[in-house]
């Protein structure tokens, strides 16, 4: 057996396999930091009047994103904008399809959206239901003047026309992956990371 080659249930396989399911990073918290400073700069440059700014985050990654967000918007133009989170469970258009009965998620929406500029923001975007449902759930809170979409990463593989305004990061990915955003312990604290691991999954 050659140095190359590895015994079934070896510690070099072992570790491979951990590493295959931990997943490949293609973002780190350095990258996601400097993705977010600059689309904060272009939200800025978007939108003349910070003060009608929303940010509304789709859980859970998209959480500690727009929290990201608001302080980078801060530093920039001295405004506090409003964070909200929006659970969009219950507005997805595939739930009959699955089958499953969801786990609903915490809806935060200190006020309402009317006249609003709502900037949603994900993690990563690929289908485009999630965003769709998001701006369905918007309407129980009030009508925006208009809404922007954040996604750190843009996987592509539409299945509704669903347009971007920010992107952190497009990725080419195969339809099979999923990409995810973790922090260094498994949860979302930072130092946070986006991954590629290969197994089945939608956004």
């Amino acid at each position: 057996m050659s140095r190359a080659e590895h015994r079934p249930g070896s510690p070099e396989q072992a570790s491979d396999s951990a590493a295959s399911a931990a997943g490949h990073p293609v973002l780190d918290d350095k990258g996601i930091r400097r993705a977010l400073m600059r689309i904060a700069h272009e939200i800025l440059e978007r939108n003349e009047d910070p003060e009608s700014l929303y940010l509304v985050a789709i859980p859970n990654g998209g959480v500690p994103l727009a929290r990201q967000l608001a302080s980078n918007l801060r530093e920039i133009s001295g405004v506090e904008v409003v964070v909200g989170i929006l659970d969009t469970t219950l507005y997805r258009d595939d739930l009959m399809r699955t089958g499953e009965r969801p786990s609903l998620r915490a809806t935060e929406m200190p006020s309402a959206v009317d006249e609003r500029v709502v900037v949603l923001v994900d993690d990563v975007v690929k289908t485009g239901r999630t965003i769709r449902a998001a701006m369905d759930a918007l309407m129980d809170f009030g009508r925006p003047r208009m809404v922007q979409v954040v996604g750190l990463v843009d996987r592509g593989h539409r299945e509704l026309p669903i347009k971007l305004d920010y992107v952190g990061k497009n990725l080419p990915t195969s339809p099979g992956e999923v990409v995810r955003l973790q922090g260094a312990g498994g949860g979302l604290e930072p130092p946070l990371e986006v991954v590629v691991v290969g197994s089945e999954g939608e956004a």
